[in-house]
């Protein structure tokens, strides 16, 4: 191990004298989501100790989201880099690379039960296995960062929300959509691609509600028609997880009394008149409070200038619509590279950041075009009926169109 990296792997320790200098941390990641954890994990591997900074106070704070698809080129080789793929393996749904494309009468466009090289996993378990893996102490819960400066010389200053200040001499940006250190590289802004969500769950549902759960399979659902449509997932446990999509104005959402589960469901199902009831029982059965939630993106081609001790990755680097599934499989892909080559080029870090973005830049924008094309088709003209047809070709290992929700 050199120097440098010797350095990356050791903070400092916190000075005790009557004012406080900042904590000071070689290697600061901001978000403790699937890109940080990979990049936290491979460097670990290799005896790199990172911190990584996360706003939720605990890990099990919130519901991290539902089913991932994970590509062999993507998140699968980010996992074989971070050495759990056989822990990953494990975790895999059966039957969940099932697809089924119908129209808003239920007539079956496609149906698949094959396997192609893109098992299912669910988000939180993913989440899991990567947290289970890193050494003690590496994420920092409850550290909201409120803002981010530029010190000079490559090192930054982290403010959190409890008064901590920080300093890094290197700053990943892991957080996401709204990302608190994307400005220091870019003016980009996350923009509405004019579809929303409205998010439903059946649960137990082969029992209580067989009817939906036929029409689900054991995989994904797609039900499109007249710009809108049903996205269905089975989860374990018998959870159906629905994602109602509308191509709609950004403020239909708001008004939708989300406090009154039964009356928002009703109000969205009156974007469905004529529409197979046992589709929409899918939002009208469901169990539980709604959630509302806007589609943004940034601008396909996104990318900046190299600064000094600065970088992103993930949905902060790129962030784009779900329908190609490649929300997490970059994020995870990210990380892995981002440590690469950091341990490649341990006494160059802009070296290594270099080598790390020349790679991300492309690649995130031929995902963010793909995506941006899969959500025109799926609300476009006759969008079952192509969808179908682009399936049943084979394009992209499952008809290049899938949707994370």
């Amino acid at each position: 191990m050199t120097a440098t990296t010797t350095a990356i792997a050791t903070a400092e320790t916190t000075s005790t004298s009557p004012t406080p200098v900042p904590e000071h941390h070689p290697l600061l990641v901001v978000g403790a989501g699937l890109g940080g954890l990979t990049l936290a994990r491979v460097l670990a591997l290799h005896g790199v100790r990172c911190t990584v900074l996360d706003l939720d106070p605990a890990r099990d704070a919130r519901p991290q989201g539902g089913m991932l698809d994970l590509h062999e080129d993507a998140a699968q080789r980010a996992l074989r880099e971070a050495g759990l793929y056989e822990e990953f393996r494990r975790l895999v749904q059966p039957g969940g690379e099932a697809t089924r494309v119908l129209d808003r009468h239920a007539t079956v466009h496609h149906a698949d039960d094959a396997e192609g090289g893109r098992p299912e996993v669910h988000r939180a378990a993913l989440r899991d296995l990567l947290l289970d893996s890193l050494p003690a102490g590496t994420v920092r819960w409850g550290a909201k960062v409120t803002a981010v400066t530029a010190l000079g010389d490559g090192r930054h200053g982290v403010a959190l929300a409890d008064g901590t200040r920080l300093t890094t001499g290197l700053l990943v940006g892991a957080d996401g959509a709204w990302s608190r250190v994307r400005p220091l590289l870019s003016d980009a802004v996350p923009a509405y691609t004019g579809i929303s969500f409205v998010e439903a769950d059946l649960t137990d549902a082969d029992r209580r509600h067989p009817r939906a759960a036929a029409l689900v399979g054991s995989g994904l659902l797609f039900a499109l028609d007249q710009g809108k449509g049903f996205l269905a997932h089975r989860e374990p446990g018998a959870r159906l997880h629905t994602c109602v999509a509308l191509r709609c104005p950004a403020g239909l959402l708001d008004t939708l009394d989300l406090a009154d589960p039964a009356a928002a469901r009703r109000q969205v199902l009156a974007h469905f008149d004529g529409w197979d009831a046992d589709l929409c029982s899918l939002l009208a059965d469901g169990d539980g409070p709604l959630v509302a939630r806007l589609i943004h993106a940034l601008p396909a081609g996104h990318r900046w200038e190299r600064v000094p001790g600065v970088t992103l990755l993930g949905d902060a680097a790129h962030l784009m619509s779900p329908f190609a599934g490649e929300g997490a499989n970059l994020a995870m892909l990210d990380g892995a590279e981002l440590a690469t080559a950091l341990l490649a080029h341990p006494d160059d870090p802009e070296h290594a950041l270099t080598t790390y973005e020349t790679v991300l830049f492309p690649r995130s924008e031929r995902s963010a075009r793909e995506s941006a094309e899969s959500l025109e088709l799926c609300f476009g003209p006759d969008a079952a009926g192509r969808l179908a047809a682009m399936m049943g070709g084979g394009w992209g290992g499952r008809g290049g169109v899938t949707v994370r929700c």
